[in-house]
């Protein structure tokens, strides 16, 4: 754990990092977050020289390039911190960071620092099939539509599924066994992935990463690092923002936190305020400025948190923090003679593994492990479709970390029926967190799932694998009585958030907040629940919102 100096000292070092740009008496936009949406529609935004624009950070330095310092021993004197080595994503958990993590700002687990949870998740960059977009997001978000936006954004953000840059694949025990399993027992196809992203009906191939040169990369790097050169965009970190300010239907600025000291930070006349802060802050934040369910707008006013505004500017909304989701997951430890399992450790990685990155970029640190990803679909009687989702990682868990075993990752996706919302926890600060029925508030998910491990098992036949902690003979109505229990391996928060600002209800086409003029939601809150891991498609959706707030402004 850092001490409170050493945190004080890194954002110094940040300061020192970043162009020091003197504050502005207001702004043309104000974006609260950054994490990748937010980094993307204040870059976006900002490359118009006659808009000023201020990104907003309640957390610290990340990256090397921010400032941030924090890593092991074995990367001293290198322009790495922890956050840049992709091979060190897995030690979030087992080494974790004051530094980055959001520690008492939320009830769940996430990325409070420059580039939020793109800082400290895998990296995964798994294009969206466009049938997520026909069928999930309203006219004006069709597969059509953003387009031009996954366009961009592969042209802006580098990405590979093949990231050690000696052009070698590692840790491919597992990768080989699940082919022989999929592949050759289960009809899966294998492909590249992004390739063909619309197919994801028994699909089989190697992971797809936004990384570069074989270091994470992400908009921090893309898309922050030239908005910082210029004039007319502010990086403002350590800057916590408690509300919106507004009169009736019309934001005014900002209310922050700094080092304990209270300030208001303006928008010009016909300014706008995004809020970017992700799935669970970000439904806070308008709650915190009196937009939400009347119900906790009394609640979070009697507690004195809504300010000095009276209930007549309240704007009642139960949509704000509704739909609350992420995705269901099991681990299944897989166990083969043929499978060599690969332990990533934050200090001392085997001498030669160190060589081979810090010389190189490459080996196993070059990536965040995990050898394959796969998908399904399972078919109701009514026609609608619910996807299906799964990996091998590099290593076993909790009772299961024998040199030949690997845990299976399984997740169902788009065409949940579950969701929750975003609750507010009793004082003294009301922090966000996800209600109770996030994961199986639905049976028909539950078994959907479990259809899913049972197909799988089915093909296990002649590989050698086997499932360690749930029997492959397991009925699918075992299967559902085990994901649905709780255990090390069951009912998992993946941390995945989205879907808490829900596109035509909570917001409009045009991501302003229903009942407002000049405020925005932009980022994982207005995203449907995907068919893959969500990173590329807030991506996508903050490259879409530039447009159509663009255009707003004229």
């Amino acid at each position: 754990m850092l001490l409170p100096f050493l945190l004080q000292l890194l954002f110094s070092i940040h300061l020192q990092a970043t162009p020091i740009k003197r504050q502005a008496t207001s702004y043309d936009v104000i974006v609260v977050g950054s994490g990748p949406a937010g980094v993307i529609i204040a870059s976006r935004l900002s490359e118009n020289p006659a808009r000023s624009v201020l990104l907003i950070e309640g957390g610290g330095p990340s990256y090397y390039v921010t400032g941030g310092r924090e890593r092991p021993q074995w990367l001293s004197g290198t322009n790495l911190s922890r956050v840049d080595v992709p091979g060190l994503y897995s030690t979030i958990y087992s080494n974790p960071s004051t530094a980055l993590l959001c520690q008492n700002k939320i009830r769940a687990y996430g990325a409070c620092t420059i580039g939020g949870n793109s800082a400290i998740n895998a990296g995964l960059f798994f294009e969206p099939p466009a049938s997520d977009f026909d069928k999930y997001f309203p006219a004006g978000w069709k597969h059509s539509d953003v387009t031009p936006a996954i366009t961009r954004l592969y042209q802006k953000q580098p990405s590979t599924n093949r990231p050690s840059q000696d052009g070698l694949y590692y840790q491919q025990s597992g990768y080989n066994a699940a082919k022989q399993w999929l592949v050759g027992n289960a009809n899966y196809t294998e492909l590249n992935i992004n390739a063909n992203s619309r197919r994801k009906t028994k699909v089989f191939g190697h992971p797809v990463y936004d990384y570069q040169n074989g270091q994470r990369s992400g908009p921090v790097i893309t898309y922050l690092q030239q908005a910082l050169t210029r004039p007319n965009f502010r990086l403002q970190s350590g800057t916590w923002v408690q509300r919106v300010v507004r009169t009736g239907d019309t934001a005014t600025g900002v209310v922050v936190n700094v080092n304990g000291a209270t300030s208001t930070i303006s928008i010009k006349p016909n300014g706008r305020v995004i809020v970017s802060g992700g799935a669970l802050k970000s439904p806070e934040l308008l709650m915190k400025s009196g937009i939400g369910d009347p119900a906790v707008l009394t609640t979070l006013s009697s507690a004195n948190q809504l300010g000095s505004l009276p209930s007549s500017q309240w704007i009642n909304n139960t949509a704000v923090g509704a739909g609350l989701f992420d995705n269901p997951n099991t681990f299944i430890e897989m166990s083969a003679p043929t499978i060599q399992a690969y332990n990533y450790v934050y200090e001392n990685p085997p001498a030669a593994d160190q060589s081979l990155y810090l010389t190189k970029k490459s080996g196993h640190y070059s990536f965040a492990g995990g050898s394959c990803s796969f998908w399904d679909t399972v078919t109701h009687a009514d026609g609608t479709v619910v996807g299906v989702q799964g990996g091998l990682g590099n290593a076993g868990y909790q009772a299961y970390t024998d040199a030949m075993t690997v845990t299976m990752n399984i997740y169902g996706t788009s065409g949940l029926k579950s969701s929750g919302r975003v609750t507010l926890g009793g004082g003294p600060d009301y922090l966000p967190g996800p209600s109770g029925d996030v994961y199986y508030s639905h049976p028909q998910d539950a078994l959907d799932i479990a259809t899913f491990i049972r197909r799988l098992f089915d093909a296990l036949p002649g590989t050698g694998l086997t499932p360690l902690n749930l029997d492959a003979s397991s009925t699918v109505a075992q299967i559902v009585s085990y994901i649905t229990s709780w255990t090390p391996y069951t009912r998992g928060q993946v941390n995945h958030w989205s879907s808490s600002c829900r596109i035509g209800a909570c917001v409009d086409v045009n991501t302003t907040v229903v009942g407002m003029r000049n405020l925005h939601v932009v980022d994982a809150s207005i995203v449907a629940p995907l068919t893959v891991n969500p990173q590329m498609g807030v991506m996508i959706a903050a490259e879409r919102a530039w447009e159509l707030i663009d255009r707003l402004m004229g």
